[in-house]
């Protein structure tokens, strides 16, 4: 954003700017195709976990743990960020609050690896579809944040869904509000740790470290490890996940950089419609009546959200999203 100076007092009429050539693409554009990148990427993550379906899900997060922190260490020392966030460990209540974090975020991955495996991932879709909603009910109960009212209609709306899927599909989306209900309590917790979204993965993979290694290790003792025991290729997949983990939210923070937060809301429904499609499209999960009635109040619910938040947007003054780098 260009800032001019408002100082010196004009001594002469002031005269209307002549038209300028067409800009280049905006910081907005720019912040767009970033964001469009992170998303777009998190909603063909299942195809990732299908490849490598033939290894346990509890191995397959322990290698996304442990190549996730060598990854994000090499980007913190290319960037000389690494004293950053050693200092980070040296702040009690911070690493508290990261130890929480950290437990919430192993647990959804594990799901999610889980969920694609076992061919829910419809389910796992509608959990992500379902988290815009649960964070704005946790804002509510925690931050103290009100609720207007087609944000209130929203929530109702999705719970309405939440019913039609036990009812009518015959199953209590139990994964889906397990997957919305810790990220969203992830992003609480982060949001009052205020620690940088590079440093704080870095972090909390840091913390998850010793316990995917011991359990790598355990399982290489017992012979049950896949791991350079199968084929190069599954291996080398599994190596990859630590760079498949980091990249998209390097593409995230540098988009939320440049774009409004509403924005971002928005465009953040690209990954679950990917789940969806990749579900249904791809993967064959059966799709019934049940399922359209819960998605239907679902995807209206996050319509009359975007509106409410869209036009809550326009009437706030523009505010620049904090800096994730």
């Amino acid at each position: 954003m260009n800032l001019r100076a408002t100082l010196t007092v004009p001594t002469r009429p002031v005269v209307a700017p002549a038209p300028r050539s067409a800009d280049p693409p905006s910081e907005a554009r720019v912040g767009v195709l970033y964001a469009t990148a992170a998303y777009g990427l998190w909603g063909v993550f299942p195809v990732y976990f299908k490849l490598v379906a033939t290894v346990p899900a509890l191995e397959v997060l322990a290698h996304r743990i442990i190549w996730s922190l060598v990854f994000l260490l090499g980007l913190l020392l290319a960037r000389h960020r690494l004293r950053g966030a050693l200092s980070v460990l040296r702040d009690r209540r911070t690493l508290i609050t990261l130890g929480l974090t950290t437990l919430l975020i192993a647990t959804n991955w594990l799901l999610f690896i889980w969920a694609v495996t076992h061919d829910l991932v419809l389910q796992a879709s509608l959990g992500y579809f379902i988290n815009p909603l649960v964070s704005v009910l946790l804002g509510f109960l925690f931050l103290r944040e009100r609720l207007r009212r087609w944000q209130t209609a929203a929530v109702v709306l999705a719970g309405l869904g939440v019913g039609c899927m036990t009812l009518l599909a015959g199953q209590f989306p139990g994964l889906a509000l397990y997957l919305a209900v810790s990220f969203g309590l992830y992003g609480l917790l982060r949001k009052v740790a205020r620690v940088e979204s590079l440093v704080g993965l870095a972090v909390e993979t840091g913390l998850l470290t010793p316990l995917a290694l011991g359990f790598l290790v355990t399982q290489m003792i017992r012979g049950q490890a896949v791991f350079g025991a199968g084929s190069t290729e599954l291996s080398l997949l599994l190596m990859l996940a630590g760079v498949i983990t980091a990249t998209p939210l390097l593409a995230f923070t540098a988009a939320a950089r440049r774009l409004r937060l509403a924005t971002l809301g928005f465009l953040q429904y690209l990954a679950p419609t990917g789940h969806f499609l990749l579900a249904v499209l791809a993967f064959g999960e059966p799709f019934t009546r049940g399922h359209l009635a819960t998605f239907a109040c679902i995807w209206a619910a996050l319509a009359i959200y975007s509106i409410d938040t869209l036009k809550g947007a326009r009437r706030t003054p523009a505010v620049t999203p904090p800096t994730l780098e």
